[in-house]
């Protein structure tokens, strides 16, 4: 068995084990060894049917997202700091969301679809625009900074548009606002799980589509373009799987941060740049860190529950600046 194929059956070996902790974990506590035999009592079969099993399917399918296009998006920019949340792609899907739920979902014309579609619109709208600045920009240490700057403007924006909506927004709205946008899987049920599953899906393997041609432009776009790469192509493509999955997970979970940054990175230092082996490991450790961090934010304080967004900013946040710090130091 060769490195990548160890790599990939440890992490999901790994990821296996989490989710044998996660599904006997909780305020109800329920053996996976009498749900296998047929043993366990009604109320915990239901419980885990209809609450914890979306719940955990939902974890895997948004923590592969996030750290998949993290790791296709430092891939693309060709920088390590590359992030759907630090390049403003969750906050712009986020505010089409809160658009979406404070004007129309009182109105009628809200539903599960249209929350999907606006964070999926708000996704790309930024994906452009940071696309737009990259171009102009060039490459180098300053594109690098001036990529950084304008995620910090998005978010500063965005963040400016949701007060306006919060302030404008119902109580009950502002409830649903505040828990959504602290990042939390409690909306996990199989109606809205089931089509995110398959939208998912459909993002990541767009993304493992890019992997050989990702590997190309590490090359440089001229290097690429020599060996037969389309780069505006694979941009397109990198950009429409990105800005549905990103922007699915925010309509769903609200913003879970780090995520695309913190696992892509880390398993590029250990694994090397290669996307081939990189993107799928980054999904599974994306899952698996996404798993744990649920199972912990759901036992930690049981029965009330912290929101899991907040567990991951709070891992994600001190390796942001330890990279920073670094980055520095190497300047």
């Amino acid at each position: 068995m060769n490195r990548a194929a160890r790599v990939l059956v440890g992490l999901t070996a790994a990821l296996l084990l989490a989710l044998g902790w996660s599904a006997a974990s909780g305020a109800l506590g329920i053996s996976p060894w009498g749900l296998l035999s047929g043993q366990a009592d009604p109320l915990s079969v239901q419980v885990w049917w209809q609450l914890r099993l979306p719940r955990l399917l939902l974890g895997v399918a948004v923590g592969a997202m996030l750290a998949g296009s993290g790791a296709a998006m430092q891939g693309l920019f060709r920088n390590p700091l590359a992030d759907p949340t630090l390049l403003g792609l969750a906050s712009g899907a986020g505010l089409f969301v809160a658009v979406w739920i404070v004007l129309f979902q009182d109105s009628g014309a809200g539903s599960l679809y249209g929350q999907f579609a606006a964070g999926f619109l708000g996704a790309l709208c930024v994906c452009l625009i940071v696309f737009g600045i990259a171009k102009r920009q060039g490459g180098g240490s300053a594109a690098v900074m001036t990529l950084l700057l304008a995620g910090l403007a998005i978010n500063t924006l965005a963040g400016a548009g949701g007060g306006v909506l919060a302030f404008i927004a119902s109580d009950e709205q502002l409830r649903q606002l505040s828990l959504w946008g602290m990042g939390t899987l409690t909306n996990a049920l199989w109606r809205t799980t089931a089509l995110a599953l398959v939208l998912i899906a459909i993002a990541l393997w767009l993304l493992m589509r890019s992997a050989r041609e990702l590997d190309l432009l590490q090359l440089g776009e001229s290097t690429a373009h020599a060996a037969g790469l389309d780069a505006a192509r694979l941009k397109r493509r990198v950009v429409v799987a990105t800005s549905l999955g990103v922007g699915l997970c925010v309509a769903l979970t609200g913003v879970i941060g780090f995520l695309g940054l913190l696992v892509p990175h880390c398993l590029r230092l250990w694994l090397g740049p290669g996307h081939r082996l990189l993107l799928p490991a980054s999904m599974l450790g994306g899952a698996l860190l996404l798993v744990v961090a649920d199972t912990l934010a759901r036992t930690v304080a049981a029965p009330a529950e912290i929101p899991v967004g907040l567990l991951t900013s709070l891992l994600g946040g001190p390796y942001f600046l330890y990279l920073l710090m670094r980055r520095n130091r190497a300047c």
